[in-house]
């Protein structure tokens, strides 16, 4: 219940709540702390291999980075609040650092959307029109598409949380996780339902849009296979799609599984809500990296021939070998 002996000018900070029902904390806290570790971790390999090796400075590249950095913003954003609510047992943050949160953190989901259609694109292009796949789709192409999907980030998560800022607050507790849309419309002494018409239409383009638009760029892709017949090419072309194919399901899986059992009349309690959107949150930038380290071709033989760089030696360094010895 809202507590009215708080107003707008007093409420300076939030306490989050989410947790204080659970009894393995630390244990959830570790589990967190590891996964954004690998997070860190894989994002930053794929950002440090791409833009030191200039054969990889192509648009299929450029988007990977960008991906990655999506993915370590994302992730960040609330990580770092439940790590310190869980092991430094930290479950106070400012009102203004709230707010910034929340407003990276919705950032993230929005780029991180049209990051996934910018690369689907991209595949398409390069399946259908391979011939003129380099005059259509340059580096500075690919760099500008970027940067309107940034500045379109910013404009539209600029107006959300607008709103987030301007409602009167009445209680100083957060019943989720950590900071966003929905658990500070919900701490505000106001009826959260008309709040909620705002994220509700703003959700329904990349749901009902982007995501069938991906799925038949990908249905064309699946096509184009059946008609290749070089065997090598085939294989080639179904490892790309289903590197693809896993990113974009780990980051819709649980936004449809959460909207599917709203729709049927599935009721969620607060554990359950939490639990959907930590996965979310941490497993799409976990996987992400992970994918393109293992299944992209050059990436993966990149970060072989660093591991491997002490044990190679090169050729020039043998033929010099051999003429000492003899």
């Amino acid at each position: 219940m809202a507590n009215e002996s708080y107003t707008v000018s007093n409420v300076d900070s939030f306490i989050i709540t989410g947790f204080d029902h659970l009894q393995n904390q630390k244990l959830l806290g570790f589990l967190i702390l590891i996964t954004y570790m690998l997070i860190l971790l894989g994002n930053s390999i794929n950002l440090c291999i791409i833009m030191t090796d200039r054969h990889l400075h192509k648009p299929m590249y450029i988007l990977i980075c960008n991906l990655a950095v999506v993915d370590i913003m994302f992730s960040s954003t609330c990580s770092t609040t439940m790590i310190s609510v869980l092991l430094a047992e930290i479950k106070t943050v400012s009102y203004y650092s709230c707010i910034s949160r929340t407003y990276f953190y919705h950032l993230g989901d929005f780029t991180e959307v049209m990051a996934l259609t910018l690369m689907a694109i991209d595949r398409l292009i390069a399946i259908k029109l391979p011939l003129r796949y380099h005059s259509i789709v340059t580096n500075s192409r690919t760099f500008l598409f970027i940067f309107v999907t940034w500045i379109a980030g910013f404009a539209v998560l600029g107006f959300v949380i607008s709103v987030v800022d301007s409602v009167p607050y009445c209680q100083p507790v957060i019943r989720y996780v950590f900071c966003d849309y929905a658990s500070m419309i919900r701490a505000a002494c106001v009826n959260p339902e008309p709040y909620f018409f705002l994220p509700v239409m703003l959700s329904l383009w990349p749901m009902c849009g982007q995501f069938p638009f991906i799925l038949c760029t990908y249905a064309v892709l699946a096509y184009s296979v059946t008609k290749l017949s070089n065997n090598s090419s085939r294989k080639q072309l179904i490892n790309t799609c289903l590197s693809h194919l896993i990113v974009l399901l780990s980051f819709y899986a649980p936004k449809l599984v959460s909207s599917i059992l709203t729709r049927i009349g599935v009721v969620l309690n607060l554990t359950e809500r939490n639990a959907i959107v930590i996965v979310a949150s941490l497993v799409p930038p976990l996987i992400n990296p992970t994918v393109y380290c293992t299944r992209t071709k050059e990436i993966r033989k990149r970060i072989t021939d660093i591991f491997l760089r002490k044990k190679i030696v090169p050729n020039h360094l043998k033929s010099i070998s051999i003429a000492l010895s003899s």
